[in-house]
């Protein structure tokens, strides 16, 4: 059995080129730019030409049709150290909030404990205030009769300096 394709027979030994142009060629799709689309007109001039199209050039976007994004600034959510409240709670936490490992988790709860705060997230406010509030919400640690509530948290903006402190 031979397949034909586009490019000729697939059986070995066959010549590629015997005809190697399809009888109706395909039409080619109308060209899009930033200011618009080619009208079809244009589109089934290209199409009856037998040579190649013209090349199109494109307009150079000036600096008032340029739109630049807009660098959002980014905020740390900072976790407060306190004494009503185990590692085991803070591993815990940051891995059901967070998606922490362990190990990070284990590494944020060491930091929280002995410099007094640790960034377990940086990211945009709206997301940072979330962050923040689920941290207040997530309750008090029961390994700690003593524990009364959720661990403390604010929103800093990163980098440091600048807005003060969200709590």
């Amino acid at each position: 059995m031979v397949f034909r394709s586009f490019y000729g027979s697939s059986e070995p030994g066959t010549p590629s080129d015997a005809n190697p142009i399809p009888s109706k060629p395909l039409r080619p799709l109308s060209l899009c730019y930033h200011e618009g689309v080619i009208a079809a007109e244009e589109s089934d001039r290209i199409t009856k030409n037998a040579a190649m199209p013209e090349t199109i050039i494109l307009p150079e976007l000036g600096a008032s049709q340029e739109q630049e994004e807009e660098l959002v600034p980014l905020y740390n959510v900072v976790l407060l150290d306190d004494d009503d409240h185990t590692y085991d709670y803070v591993i815990e936490m940051l891995q059901k909030l967070f998606f922490h490992t362990r190990t990070q988790a284990f590494q944020h709860a060491v930091e929280v404990d002995t410099t007094g705060r640790t960034i377990v997230l940086t990211c945009e406010l709206p997301q940072a205030e979330f962050a923040r509030d689920q941290i207040h919400a997530y309750g008090p640690d029961w390994r700690m009769p003593r524990s009364k509530g959720s661990m403390s948290a604010i929103v800093e903006p990163a980098g440091g300096g600048g807005a003060p402190d969200r709590t």
